[in-house]
């Protein structure tokens, strides 16, 4: 068969860097289902983009469908034939339906039916006739800003402004917002010019003549070559933060390295002013001596060539120059204001019309960190710290740095604090509250602030919960579900087994007079919120699914136990007793569950030793679970009685015929069902 290559471009004004790497990518997975679903051979599907372009190339398409003989099922033969074995009108009407005739059925017999089946050959279309399709498939990207231009009724992430569908030389014909496709590009904004295509195959190189890398990974990777050169030419460390590459990548089609220099004076300011100033406000890479220590020097990245790098260098300069110049003087303001006045004005500021002040939310957070330090049982100590880091943890919100930086709340909260003569403790823990930040981020290495950090969290999450503001499919835009993970997080990284059903009664109490969602109503919603994060966290773990539904098939309980309880039952289910002991003990919770009331087990009602012998371990068994054991151990505990449970149902009736007999053994297997559950549901773990 024939096969061409295929180009496909769009062209915009300048696309925000953050949404780039996303859009191709869904722009390349949705041209690889098109084509699976035109049932299109080709051999790649190459993704490209920069800041004014998405484009694809796929190489060596089909030019056609395969023709195709498909087989398509009717009726069942007694009706398809009348009584005299003529035609019937169910039959004329299928083979219409197909395009065929009654001479083209044969009937095939399907569980022990026969039924009417015709063979129709399907003629497959030119790959140049289905392409116009590509229209659609533009369309139908979304993206997380859109806009509107002109008097089009499009919404897009920028206007578009050319589009290239080239099969081969072939132009596919079809038009967006009056753009009409065609085989020109347009090349970088100052140095490239328009450029004409008669082969898809030549598009990296000839927008490469025209100052565009297309390829964003090679951009990428000559990005970090040129920074990489000039830490050798200078005897430098210029430290690449992965999400500023990206970024960078993305702002620039013809990238050149260039560093400039910052007045040495400015070293004064905290590291992280100077860090956030250049990195989150002008996408400057920071530079370091080989000792880690900064130095007055940033590398940028031009959109362009070399010429005149020199003046590039002194525009960045006197950019950074003024930012810096402004954070010194911010710096300095602040260091004239006192804490409690800086708390006082927390009063005035608004966190949710509905939910209060932040300083009412501070004295909430206050009251839940003092519950939870006494829950977890910090040291005396600890809990005067905690008290205090709670008290003052949001007063840099209202400094000047913070205002201008809103990246430095905690950090700028922590280096205050320390100024101001606070202990180290309760100032780290004011930064560390708001850890885990990210995914990536560590959670609070500190006791202290990771108290402080649950119950800020939980703060949180409970707060816009009464109030209805639920997350619901991909909109979160209070970060609810981060903050929940960050939790589960904290809980596991510390070992703090305390219940997060204990944690979100405890925060629930301190809103009540701003719910407007009923108590319990408001406890399910939040619990099934937690248990959602808790999966996701054991499903990171490389947990099979199966397993995370037993051990959250009942209450949570603490994050902790329900990771190692999970990772207990991954470890061992390839045992060679693993099956036996799961049905054994599925067994139990099942007919457990046929208990109406239950009672204590009367030991004197039992009729077989089979029956003295199961009571006997299990009670052994539960008297060593309730020693608190380690998951472990308690697995193990719980499979010693595999042998005892199977004997038991080899030589015992469950469901006896008399009441008082069946009652008792239910009582006992509901006692059991409850300690097995207490591990986990294990009747839902599937085993082979």
């Amino acid at each position: 068969m024939n096969k061409r290559d295929l180009l496909l471009e769009i062209g915009l004004e300048e696309m925000p860097a953050r949404f780039i790497s996303a859009s191709i990518q869904s722009l390349k997975e949705k041209m690889e289902a098109w084509l699976a679903e035109k049932q299109l051979g080709y051999a790649s599907v190459q993704a490209f983009s920069s800041p004014r372009r998405l484009a694809l190339l796929v190489t060596d398409l089909d030019e056609s469908q395969q023709d195709m003989e498909e087989e398509a099922k009717g009726p069942a033969k007694r009706i398809a034939l009348n009584e005299a074995g003529e035609w019937s009108k169910a039959a004329a009407g299928f083979t219409r339906g197909q395009g065929l005739t009654v001479e083209d059925i044969y009937f095939k017999e399907i569980n022990g039916v026969e039924y009417a089946h015709v063979k129709k050959f399907i003629k497959g279309k030119q790959t140049s006739e289905l392409l116009s399709e590509l229209k659609e498939l533009i369309l139908s990207l979304t993206f997380p800003k859109n806009m509107r231009w002109a008097n089009n009724e499009l919404r897009y992430i920028r206007p578009i402004k050319w589009l290239i569908a080239l099969f081969g030389e072939e132009i596919i014909p079809f038009s967006i917002t009056n753009v009409e496709t065609s085989n020109q590009s347009r090349g970088h904004r100052f140095l490239g010019g328009e450029i004409v295509f008669q082969n898809p195959s030549d598009y990296e190189k000839k927008m490469l003549a025209q100052y565009v890398m297309v390829n964003a990974a090679e951009r990428k990777e000559a990005i970090v070559s040129q920074i990489k050169k000039l830490e050798e030419e200078n005897n430098w460390i210029i430290p690449i933060d992965e999400d500023l590459l990206e970024e960078v990548t993305n702002l620039v089609e013809y990238p050149t390295a260039l560093y400039g220099t910052f007045d040495e004076s400015y070293l004064e300011l905290p590291t992280e002013v100077l860090i956030t100033s250049m990195k989150e406000h002008q996408r400057y890479f920071p530079v370091k001596s080989k000792e880690g220590k900064l130095l007055p020097y940033f590398v940028t990245v031009r959109n362009g060539d070399h010429q005149h790098l020199d003046k590039v260098a002194r525009g960045n300069e006197k950019v950074l120059r003024a930012r810096l110049a402004d954070a010194a003087f911010f710096y300095k303001e602040d260091q004239k204001l006192a804490i409690d006045d800086l708390l006082k004005k927390l009063e005035a500021i608004v966190y949710h019309e509905e939910i209060g002040t932040l300083a009412e939310k501070v004295a909430r957070v206050r009251l839940l960190a003092s519950k939870l330090a006494d829950e977890l049982q910090l040291t005396s100590e600890e809990k005067q710290d905690v008290d205090r880091a709670a008290q003052i943890a949001k007063f840099d919100l209202v400094t000047n740095m913070v205002y201008e930086f809103p990246e430095l709340q905690g950090l700028m909260g922590e280096r205050y604090a320390i100024q101001k003569g606070e202990k180290a403790s309760v100032a780290n823990a004011i930064n560390e509250h708001y850890m885990p930040r990210h995914a990536d981020d560590e959670t609070a290495p500190s006791n202290v602030g990771g108290v402080l950090a649950l119950a800020e969290k939980l703060d949180t999450i409970v707060s816009f919960f009464s109030i209805g503001l639920v997350p619901t499919g991909s909109q979160d835009p209070y970060a609810l579900r981060r903050q929940a993970t960050g939790i589960v997080q904290t809980l596991i990284d510390k070992n703090w087994n305390i219940p997060i059903e204990q944690l979100v009664e405890l925060a629930i109490q301190a809103i009540e007079n701003v719910s407007k969602v009923s108590g319990q109503e408001l406890v399910d919603s939040v619990l099934s919120f937690f248990k959602l994060r808790v999966k996701y966290i054991l499903q990171e773990q490389g947990i099979r699914y199966d397993m995370i539904d037993a051990v959250l098939a009942e209450k949570i309980g603490g994050a902790a136990s329900v990771l190692r309880k999970a990772k207990v039952l991954e470890l061992h289910k390839d045992d060679a007793n693993f099956k036996e002991g799961i049905e054994a003990l599925s067994r139990i919770i099942n007919i457990s569950n046929k208990a109406v009331t239950v009672s204590a087990v009367d030991s004197s009602l039992f009729e077989n030793e089979y029956e003295s012998d199961l009571y006997n371990r299990f009670t052994a068994v539960k008297e060593k679970i309730n020693t608190k054991v380690e998951e472990k151990e308690y697995f193990e505990l719980l499979f010693s009685l595999q042998e005892a449970i199977s004997a038991y149902f080899d030589h015992t009736m469950v469901m006896a015929d008399n009441e008082k007999i069946k009652e008792n053994r239910l009582n006992l297997m509901a006692e059991i069902a409850a300690y097995i559950k207490g591990f986990a549901s294990v009747n839902e773990i599937i085993v082979k």
